[in-house]
């Protein structure tokens, strides 16, 4: 690749190794799924489901205001476009095609846009309507399903952190110095959701939260007034795959126990039907507990965290789950299923196999005579 182009660090990049769709079996006609999010988590649950030959959409988040995305919303005024990009690509029929990778390049000499970016924003312009601009890429890349934006609002995330500072902009609030504890939204119209994605909700038989960035991908779609009495009156069971990693401010030592009860405290108490959490070992009543660092990494249970943790520098750390937790998670509603899901060269991407068995675990639980 010429220097001067670049792409994003994937954590779909090792997906090549599923590539073959094997259908869920026992079944007379495809299930259909909705992956619920943005960002670079959803469209690692995109390549899971589509590699298990499940009818998949995407949901995706429209409150994205940082890097590329953020200048065109500003100086173009346009739908926000980079959380689509993401998922266009993942749906993409063949990653190595030639177009599909130069939409994922980056031009550092041109104000760091991406080509995506730029050709979503130019056939928004030129056909005067977003969903159509994501219905013409979608059809260059020969994409495996179909990506809706939540909402055609022109909308901005706000949060409260949990030092109690209100933070405005979802760029801001993903690098919050501390966690956060709610978010909403904010703009002159956030009532009208669109109605494709409310569709894709309605007609699932799985919808997935995540993973991603819990505050600023997943929970903003639940935001949308219209999304949530979707997923209620569906009745498709719900996933929700909690991130591998606190890599962000937004969830800076939430455990995954208060990973789900921040999705329950924004509309999804009672809703959610299975929890996935990685643990790198058999979790067991007062043993071990994934994320607390310093003593694993010090202690005898080292060999259990994935390789490569104890060498990352920075905020980044794994996101803690015990054995009361998991009791506790349950006793809300969810059946919480764990597996040590994280890749070992990179233990803040997840393992394909691992997720693609854990996918067809779930499936295979959310089967029943009616669907």
């Amino acid at each position: 690749m010429n220097p001067a182009f670049k792409q994003d660090p994937s954590a779909t990049t090792s997906f090549s190794r599923i590539k073959d769709a094997l259908p869920v079996v026992g079944r007379s006609k495809p299930l259909r799924a909705v992956v619920i999010g943005g960002g670079t988590g959803a469209p690692v649950s995109i390549k899971t489901l589509v590699s298990l030959g499940v009818e998949t959409s995407a949901v995706v988040a429209m409150a994205d205001d940082g890097g590329s995305t953020g200048k065109l919303r500003a100086q173009a005024n346009v739908t926000p476009p980079g959380d689509v990009r993401k998922c266009l690509v993942a749906f993409a029929a063949d990653p190595d095609d030639p177009l599909t990778q130069a939409f994922k390049y980056r031009f550092e000499f041109a104000d760091n846009h991406t080509l995506g970016n730029l050709m979503l924003s130019a056939l928004e312009d030129a056909t005067g309507s977003f969903p159509e601009a994501v219905r013409i890429c979608e059809g260059l890349l020969h994409a495996q399903g179909h990506v809706y934006p939540s909402t055609l609002d022109n909308i901005v995330l706000c949060g409260e952190t949990r030092d109690g500072r209100t933070i405005e902009g979802q760029a801001l609030l993903s690098h919050s110095r501390t966690a956060l504890r709610r978010v909403w939204l904010k703009g002159p119209h956030l009532g009208t959701p669109y109605p494709e994605a409310i569709k894709a909700i309605c007609e699932a038989d799985l919808i997935v939260l995540g993973p991603g960035s819990l505050f600023t991908s997943i929970i903003p779609n639940l935001l949308v007034p219209g999304v949530l009495d979707a997923i209620r009156s569906s009745r498709a069971k719900t996933l929700f795959v909690c991130g591998l990693a606190d890599m962000q401010g937004e969830t800076w030592g939430l455990s995954a126990e208060e990973h789900v009860q921040a999705l329950q405290a924004h509309g999804m108490q009672g809703l959610l039907d299975y929890v996935l959490i990685s643990t790198p070992m058999r979790l067991r009543p007062g043993g071990f507990e994934a994320g607390n660092f310093a003593s694993v990494v010090e202690g005898p249970d080292v060999a259990g965290i994935p390789h490569g943790w104890g060498e990352e520098t920075g905020r980044v750390r794994p996101v803690s789950v015990s054995y009361d937790a998991v009791q506790r998670i349950q006793r809300s509603g969810p059946m919480v299923i764990t597996k040590n899901l994280a890749d070992s060269q990179h233990p803040t991407w997840h393992d394909p196999v691992a997720l693609r068995e854990a996918f067809t675990g779930v499936l295979k639980l959310c089967r029943s005579p009616q669907m």
